[in-house]
This record gives structure tokens, sequence and C-alpha cells, in this order.
């Protein structure tokens, strides 16, 4: 079992959702979060007055999957998050992480049953 958090950009969450239900992913946590990168954020001017905004708005998905589905999900985020062919400083990052245990709370079942197929 893995779980596997990317950070990527709002916009792309739509895209991102249909390519991992085009793979049979469905189960994900979604949270808004801000945090800066290599874009090291941004200059915009607010009632006249020139403002860096250093935290950009990302979105943080959360998939636990088993083994068999972690390529699959790395691959379907990679290509929907990505801006244009070659992909652009900002579209995000994914990490994948070992996942110790899973608990079902409705049923009690345990590791990869836990998280369905």
């Amino acid at each position: 079992m893995k779980l596997v958090v990317a950070i990527i950009r709002p916009e792309k969450l739509e895209d991102v959702q249909q390519a991992l239900a085009e793979r049979d992913v469905y189960l994900m946590t979604v949270t808004d979060v801000r945090g800066c990168g290599r874009q090291r954020g941004y200059t915009e001017v607010y009632r006249g007055t020139e403002v860096r905004i250093q935290l950009i708005p990302k979105l943080k998905l959360e998939l636990a999957v088993n083994e068999a589905f972690v390529e699959a999900t790395v691959e379907a985020i990679v290509h929907a998050a990505r801006s244009g062919d070659t992909g652009t400083i900002g579209d995000g990052k994914i990490f994948v992480l070992p996942l110790e245990d899973c608990v079902r709370i409705r049923t009690g079942e345990r590791g990869s049953e836990a998280i369905g197929p």
C-alpha cells in the first residue's frame, strides 16, 4: 500500500479527477493549501501598492492506493496536471510514501481490503 500525495494547480483538479477515473482510481482527499517552490511567488498591485505574494494557492491530493495502482495513479496525475506538452514551473509535485496500515472504520477491515480495489 502507498500514499500518493500530489500538489497541483487548482484549475487542474477536474482534469486530474477525470484521468484518475479512467484508471479506476476514485478515492481521494483534496485540501486547499498554500506554498512556494521554484515559482517563488509573484507581484501584484493592490490599491496602488505593489504586494509580493509568496505563498501560491495549490491543491493537495491524498490517495491511498494498493501497489497495483501506484504507477497508473502517478502517470494519470502527471499527464493531467502538466501545463502544455512540456510543463511549466508551478505544475506541482507528487510524493509516493509507504502506507503501513489502513482501517475502514465502518467495517473494521484492515490493510489493502480497507483501501479497496
